[in-house]
């Protein structure tokens, strides 16, 4: 079971919020009047005029609250890297920033859109809810949108009958987690005009063919280690009300296998 911390936020902050204005509004003015009478009362709130500890902290935590709450929900969500299915473009240990903006504003827990914005283009490196458990952030890179008609044989992607080209740049390498995979094909796509870095197994991987056109309101996607990832091929279509934003920075990475921060990893841009 997937922790959901969206939620949890939302009910901090609203709690947090209505502790403190129901107190601003029927006992502090009481305590405040209390606070003129016999004050010498130790510990007697309603006549020191003194917070109980319960509204000083909810009084506290509230603004914080609620700043994290507007700018994980509207501007921008961290998220951590857990496998190797977006290598090597995102290494397992990146922490990535997320925009949250880009593709709509969405309430948090109820991710209903309520503001239209742009929607993923070809070459988009994206996190949604996965579709068959949506409790779970998936990350891929846009393949197809609405209209496409994609084409996936002998690990050679044709987008509406074009093959998307693939110069080979000799053989992946690298420190600490995914070193399993060094020695795999490192090949440059043409994504029409996105230009991005795949893996290539040289023994094994997706090889049944598939074509399709991809439905309106959805999205065709793929990992960029092309012989290692669970994507479209396997579960279907990112439908749009599943998007949660598209990745743009890399500001930490932390992998214990590599030694812990790669500080050259820090600062990229997706």
């Amino acid at each position: 079971m997937n922790f959901d911390f969206s939620a949890l936020l939302v009910f901090l902050t609203f709690s947090s919020g209505i502790i403190w204005a129901v107190d601003a509004w029927k006992f502090a003015p009481a305590r405040n009047r209390g606070a003129g009478g016999d004050a010498a009362i130790p510990g007697d709130a309603a006549k020191t005029g003194r917070e109980p500890f319960l509204v000083e902290t909810a009084r506290s935590f509230f603004p914080i609250f609620l700043i994290v709450l507007l700018l994980r929900s509207f501007v921008a969500e961290p998220f951590r890297i857990p496998s190797a299915s977006m290598m090597p473009t995102l290494l397992i240990g990146d922490f990535i920033l997320v925009n949250k903006f880009d593709y709509g504003l969405r309430l948090p827990v109820l991710n209903t859109k309520v503001l239209e914005n742009d929607r993923p283009e070809k070459g988009d490196v994206i996190v949604f809810r996965y579709p068959p458990d949506p409790s779970i952030p998936y990350i891929k890179r846009v393949i197809g949108v609405p209209g496409d008609h994609i084409r996936y044989d002998n690990k050679t992607l044709y987008v509406n009958g074009k093959v998307m080209e693939q110069e080979d740049l000799g053989s992946f390498r690298v420190r600490g987690s995914g070193r399993e995979m060094n020695g795999w094909g490192l090949k440059q796509e043409k994504l029409n005009d996105v230009e991005h870095d795949i893996l290539i197994a040289p023994t094994r991987g997706f090889t049944d063919a598939i074509e399709l056109v991809v439905p309106e309101n959805s999205y065709f996607v793929l990992g960029d280690n092309r012989d290692n990832s669970r994507d479209s091929r396997y579960w279907g279509f990112v439908p749009d009300e599943n998007l949660i934003g598209r990745a743009f920075f890399i500001w930490m990475n932390w992998d214990w296998k590599g030694g812990g921060i790669n500080w050259k990893r820090i600062g990229k841009i997706i």
